[in-house]
């Protein structure tokens, strides 16, 4: 009997740290500031002006419900427009020379 309570003594003693360094982790995680997955970025919105896009080139939409989506699209495209520009893409220069020649 001895012996076993040596050994549940020394497996206590083994898994007490192990317990305490998978805490310390988990707490870290807790404190973490988690981001809000209800939140919209610039790129969501890009993405939604790009699916309006494609919607109404595929006919998705009725004649009566153009108007609106075509009001919601040129809204959104002013708003992505004035917070984040696009970036002109480095060869703009390019084409220019080309027709030069």
């Amino acid at each position: 009997m001895a012996t076993k309570k040596k050994n549940l003594k020394k497996s206590a003693k083994a898994t007490a740290p192990q317990e305490t360094a998978t805490a310390q982790p988990q707490a870290a995680q807790a404190q973490a500031p988690q981001p809000d997955p209800t939140a919209l970025t610039i790129a969501d919105l890009r993405n939604l002006s790009n699916i309006l896009d494609v919607a109404s080139t595929r006919g998705a939409f009725k004649a009566n419900e153009m108007a609106g989506v075509g009001f919601l699209y040129n809204k959104l495209q002013a708003f992505l427009a004035k917070v984040a520009p696009e970036e002109k893409p480095e060869g703009a220069g390019a084409p220019a020379t080309a027709e030069g020649k």
